[in-house]
């Protein structure tokens, strides 16, 4: 699936979100968010990877329910979904990769004894 364009106003009810097969994305955010813009190109590249995880854009505020039943307090929040419920989130990611360890572990030791 290609990765949501515009964050949706009108947003699915919870009961609707736990019934999603599969894996979802849920990103919740806003247009005007100047963090939910930087973290636009992370997304996509990390969605096109993935080209089967749904992704759904939600314009989130404070009245609204979604939201707030997934606890958003800063955007963007990312909240990955398997079958209906949640496995992981990132809240205002700067990258998406999981970190890596730098140098070897014979590198590591090498730096210790010396």
């Amino acid at each position: 699936m290609a990765p949501a364009e515009d964050y949706a106003e009108k947003e699915p009810s919870r009961p609707e979100v736990d019934e999603l097969r599969g894996a979802t994305l849920l990103e919740f955010g806003n247009l005007w968010c100047g963090y939910c813009y930087r973290a636009q190109l992370l997304v996509s590249e990390a969605l096109e990877s993935h080209p089967s995880v749904r992704h759904l854009k939600i314009s989130d505020a404070s009245g609204r329910r979604l939201g707030r039943s997934f606890r958003v307090k800063l955007w963007p929040t990312l909240v990955f979904l398997k079958n209906g419920r949640e496995i992981s989130r990132l809240v205002r990611p700067t990258v998406l990769a999981p970190p890596r360890r730098t140098g070897s572990r014979q590198q590591r030791n090498q730096s210790k004894n010396t």
